[in-house]
């Protein structure tokens, strides 16, 4: 059993992992030394140094003896050792920062809750990283952290990030690496500045009396020749001595034959199936090859692979004898890696046909334990679908495939499944992978095949066919997504309906553990509503969608809600709430390193909405830039109109009216009209046809508006009207508008805009001027200078006369000598910073106005190459520039360096 060292107390989970499961409290107990152990007294001597260095590397071949080594020294320092065993199945930034971050506080390192938990397995937010070099740098008593395995640890941008933090802790903390590999951190640095302890392969290698000690441990006794000879041949290998040693442990005459060995055997492999696996009893050797299709496993587990019982003891003996069996504490093993593989592929040839059927049990006993993650894969392993969809649906965690953090990882697993696995849950689970690829037809077929199954397997054992209320409500959510693809809002209003029935029938603790069930729902619903135009309903469902709780697990769904939200304050004419909800939307899932989804996000088409009315082109356009990868996947009404609108607005403002009129039209098949999408369509038509000189064309559009009094866009239509020289209809429509109330300055500027170029035309320059003072009131809050720009010249010669060019100074015109110079002229303020940039944003920024190239930049601030592009991407973007020059240009205007 591993020894669970005394700086391993404290509490027992605190948090969980990015993937929602607790954490593995065995990753952070120091490995047990075996009996035969042999401490080296010049190691731990070299060791001892690794107090006195901020970096420590031990570096060797597999079985060196590296950790066995560290463990021991650890073990007897006389202070907390945080120690963190990497696994080879968890190398995203968020596993391993959570994990490292829950050894420290195991071992009594205090860490405020303020420094957080990273919410996906792939990606870390820098702050939380800042906050914790900054709370180790103020240690008195430097804290001392062992990272085991660090070779399976194959991310670039870990070894980055650690090396930020060793380098900001300072003398607060001391880094000790076990590993096979050149970790890739500046090592260079550390050796020029006398800032590192090294123990390499050369050096871990057994001396001969070392290997005669270590012999002797194992109860044989050599001769000098014998034993050099064995040291030469293994180069002093701790893991080939041990096993030439157990191996020759029961020989009549051991000398012999350990030379006997080393000359008749070419490969490791050769040893271990001819001299530890097949020394054990016939019992023991169906118990290794049994538990050698997992990745760690139990007495129990192990019970359940191979049917008998009673292991536990021969497990603990494997583990003394150094069978390659590694207790990991807490009555949990695992093989060595490679004695695994090399079990596995004796176990193909040994057995034929039993490998799946051991993932088959594996994957049952898992499921019936409650690690559901683990079950599928091995359901999986074994091409056991039926079980592995049946187990997905039973368990409610049809969603995850959409907003779970585990989304990718099982899309991947059932992109294996075949077309003839049968039954109503792999229809289920083919109706969601076709939904999330926006193949709605194909989605909907196997969608009405599983509602079928379900109710033909009505009466049947439940433990054969899916938990009735969990599979229908499955359905139920693939019914409101449907909906919401093809708008249609009285389908996913039934839909939800139904769900909220079905939620009775479902035990309350599988709801609470799939929080993402109730907040796709609702977006779902939110959407379709949005799309039919009721907004007010539309934002009840949202609003509830984005205050649903779930952490990571609801982010994803939170996110949609909050850009849809946006949309809907856009349309009603709020543009900096618009703003202000489509950046909560990219923040919900920054904040826990999760990625957006795949193809244009509607907060980013906010975004540049915004940027049109306020007349910032260049942002607008890289924004657009940014989500055009949707690739060949269609988008959902919403957004595909969303898109339409934000590109074409752009494009009309950009001088392009031919292009802004062919993209106007989203095109996106719908059961339902939309009519804000409509009328925005004839508007933006309509204007294309202003701007070409067709004024005829342009009215014969707007005859044909499906125009209900909506407030929202009445303005825009009554400025279409004008424009096309129709005065009676334009004030018509704005006097037939009851509720201004509910729409915000990017509709009432507009508004006062109308009515004042018609008083300009009646001779009514006094009134002209006093609607234009109202609108350049409410305008300069948002900044929306659109609006001015397309209200016409005589509009805009009035800006230059007092009082109006004191409203209009500094945000809409310049106001100066130049302005009054050339009447009308509207002079365009240099775009807002709407994200502030980070703080290794503004250093990069401050080195790339001192003329330094990408390269001498990755080199002052001791980064990648590819870590500074990053950077100076993200700089152009919240900038709204494409080159250098541009941005240190805007940077100096807006007094950021």
């Amino acid at each position: 059993m591993a020894a669970r060292h005394e700086n391993t107390r404290g509490p027992a989970v605190g948090y969980v992992d990015p993937l929602g499961e607790p954490f593995l409290q065995t990753r952070f107990a120091l490995p047990a030394r075996p009996a035969t152990f042999l401490r080296r007294r010049r190691l731990t001597e070299h060791l001892d140094q690794a107090l006195g260095t901020p970096l420590t590397m031990v570096n060797g071949s597999a079985g060196a003896g590296k950790t066995l080594l560290v463990a021991d020294w650890a073990a007897r320092l006389g202070q907390p050792v945080a120690w963190f065993t990497n696994e080879a199945d968890d190398q995203g930034c968020g596993v391993f920062w959570a994990y490292v971050l829950q050894a420290l506080r195991a071992a009594g390192v205090p860490l405020p809750a303020e420094i957080g938990c990273p919410g996906d397995a792939g990606r870390v937010e820098h702050t939380l990283l800042a906050r914790l070099a900054d709370e180790l740098s103020g240690r008195v008593r430097p804290a001392v952290l062992v990272l085991d395995e660090f070779d399976r640890v194959t991310d670039p941008r870990i070894a980055e990030q650690l090396e930020f933090v060793l380098h900001h802790a300072g003398p607060g903390l001391r880094l000790i690496l076990v590993t096979r590999t050149e970790p890739l951190l500046p090592l260079h640095r550390y050796r020029a500045a006398a800032a590192m302890t090294e123990i390499r392969d050369a050096e871990l290698a057994f001396t001969a009396d070392e290997a005669a000690a270590l012999l002797e441990r194992h109860g044989l006794r050599l001769s000098t020749d014998a034993t050099r000879a064995l040291v030469e041949r293994t180069r002093g290998w701790a893991a080939g001595l041990r096993l030439c040693a157990m191996a020759a442990q029961q020989r009549p005459d051991p000398e012999t034959y350990l030379a006997d060995f080393e000359a008749g055997r070419s490969t490791i492999a050769d040893f271990l199936l001819a001299e530890v696996l097949k020394r054990q009893p016939a019992r023991t050797q169906d118990l290794l090859l049994g538990v050698s299709v997992m990745e760690r496993f139990c007495p129990e587990l192990a019970e359940a692979l191979t049917g008998t019982g009673g292991v536990e003891p021969e497990l603990a003996g494997l583990h003394t004898q150094n069978a390659f069996v590694e207790d990991l504490g807490h009555s949990w093993y695992r093989l060595h890696p490679l004695f695994g593989e090399i079990l596995r592929a004796h176990l193909r040839v040994r057995s034929p046909g039993l490998e799946p059927e051991l993932h088959r049990r594996a994957a049952r006993w898992l499921r019936a334990s409650g690690s559901l993650p683990e079950a599928l894969a091995h359901g999986a392993a074994a091409g056991d679908w039926e079980f592995t969809t049946r187990a997905l649906v039973d368990d409610l965690a049809i969603g995850q495939l959409f907003a779970g953090l585990r989304a990718d990882d099982l899309t991947e697993l059932f992109a294996r499944m075949g077309p003839e696995v049968p039954g109503a849950a792999a229809e289920l689970v083919r109706a969601a992978r076709d939904l999330s690829g926006r193949d709605v037809d194909r989605g909907l077929s196997h969608l009405r095949r599983a509602e079928d199954g379900l109710r033909a397997e009505d009466g049947r054992d439940p433990r054969e066919v899916p938990s009735d209320a969990a599979g229908r409500l499955s359905c139920v959510l693939l019914e409101a997504l449907a909906a919401r693809l093809t708008g249609a809002p009285g389908r996913a209003e039934r839909a939800v309906a139904e769900a909220a029935r079905l939620r009775e029938e479902v035990p309350a603790d599988l709801l609470q553990r799939h929080p993402e069930l109730t907040a796709l729902l609702l977006t779902h619903l939110g959407s379709a509503r949005l799309w039919a135009g009721r907004f007010d309903d539309a934002r009840d469902a949202l609003t509830e969608a984005a205050g649903c709780p779930g952490g990571a697990a609801t982010a994803l769904p939170r996110e949609d809600s909050l850009a849809h939200l946006a949309l809907i304050d856009y349309l009603n004419g709020w543009p900096g709430r618009a703003e202000r909800q489509a950046l909560a939307a990219l923040n919900e899932t920054e904040q826990f390193g999760l990625g957006r989804p795949s193809g244009p996000g509607l907060g980013q088409l906010v975004l540049a909405a915004v940027a049109v009315e306020r007349d910032d082109l260049a942002r607008a356009r890289g924004l657009l830039d940014e989500t055009a990868g949707s690739g060949a996947v269609p988008l959902d009404p919403v957004t595909a109109a969303g898109r339409a609108l934000a590109t074409a607005r752009l494009l009309l403002a950009r001088g392009e009216p031919r292009a802004a009129s062919a993209v106007a039209d989203p095109a996106v098949p719908a059961l339902t009209a939309s009519p804000w999408a409509e009328v925005h369509t004839a508007l933006v038509t309509a204007a294309a046809h202003l701007a070409e000189g067709r004024p005829d064309s342009a009215a014969k559009v707007l005859d044909e508006v499906p125009y209900d009094g909506e407030p929202a866009y009445a303005a825009e239509l009554a400025g279409a009207q004008l424009a096309a020289g129709d005065r009676d209809a334009a004030i018509g429509i704005l006097d037939r508008v009851s509720d201004w109330e509910r729409t915000g300055p990017g509709v009432t500027v507009r508004a006062a805009l109308v009515r004042a170029r018609a008083a300009q035309e009646e001779g009514d320059d006094a009134t002209a001027r006093k609607l234009l003072a109202r609108a350049l009131l409410d305008a300069r809050g948002e900044r929306l200078r659109r609006p001015f720009l397309e209200a016409g010249p005589r509009i805009r010669h009035l800006l230059d006369t007092p009082p109006l060019q004191a409203l209009a100074a500094g945000w809409l015109i310049s106001g100066g000598p130049a302005a009054r110079a050339r009447p009308g002229a509207a002079v365009e303020p240099a775009p807002l910073v709407v994200e502030e940039l980070s703080g290794r944003e503004r250093e990069v920024l401050c080195r790339l106005a001192q003329m330094m190239s990408t390269e001498e930049i990755a080199a002052d601030l001791y980064v990648s190459v590819n870590t500074v592009k990053t950077h100076l991407k993200s700089v152009y973007r919240k900038l709204g520039v494409n080159r250098r020059g541009d941005a240190v240009r805007r940077a100096r205007e807006r007094g950021l360096i």
